[in-house]
């Protein structure tokens, strides 16, 4: 079965494409396409693809598609990008980064990249590279002065490979688990 992908001027994007590195978009091979984030990802695999970091509780259509717009409100705080596969219009790869303002650094920015995950089918295939390249162009573009991401030990030599340095360390303390999953917001 051969899917047509949808044009992103005619999808409801996180933010404007012409945010994405051209240059960098133009390195993907010609049957993937890199774009935001849609209101209509879900039905995509948006969530599949996010399993192969952890579990993934998956809340339903509507649950999700508040997310993308409680995210989306924030229009230059959250930048969630996908790489699409445009024979299947699925998902293949995804990553956000998210700008924190800072009363540091003269009231500076920085970004946060999170949430790198690509289908194990299409690992191998420098997706995640360019996924990272692409979210780093954003924040830099953004004028964030730095930008950070945490990692397991196993993934360092892949994130130096993107121009990243180990610096620092990760601290981690997570809440009680709750009974009803449901966002408290």
């Amino acid at each position: 079965m051969f899917a047509t992908h949808a044009d992103p001027a005619s999808l409801d994007l996180m933010f404007p494409q012409e945010l994405i590195s051209p240059e960098v978009s133009a390195q993907l091979p010609s049957d993937l396409q890199m774009r935001p984030l849609a209101s209509t990802d879900y039905k995509r695999g948006h969530l599949d693809v996010l399993s192969v970091l952890s579990i993934v509780n998956d809340l339903g259509e509507v649950a999700w598609v508040d997310q993308f717009n409680a995210m989306r409100a924030n229009p230059s705080a959250y930048f969630s990008i996908v790489i699409l596969d445009k024979a299947s219009d699925k998902i293949v790869g995804v990553g956000t980064v998210f700008i924190e303002r800072k009363f540091l650094r003269g009231l500076g920015t920085v970004g946060h990249i999170e949430d790198i995950a690509v289908d194990k089918n299409q690992q191998g295939k420098k997706l995640g590279l360019r996924i990272i390249q692409a979210l780093t162009h954003i924040s830099e573009s953004s004028g964030c002065y730095k930008t950070i991401l945490n990692c397991s030990d196993t993934n360092i030599p892949f994130y130096e490979k993107c121009g990243y340095v180990k610096k620092e360390n990760e601290m981690a303390k997570y809440a009680p688990e709750r009974v009803n999953n449901a966002p408290k917001l």
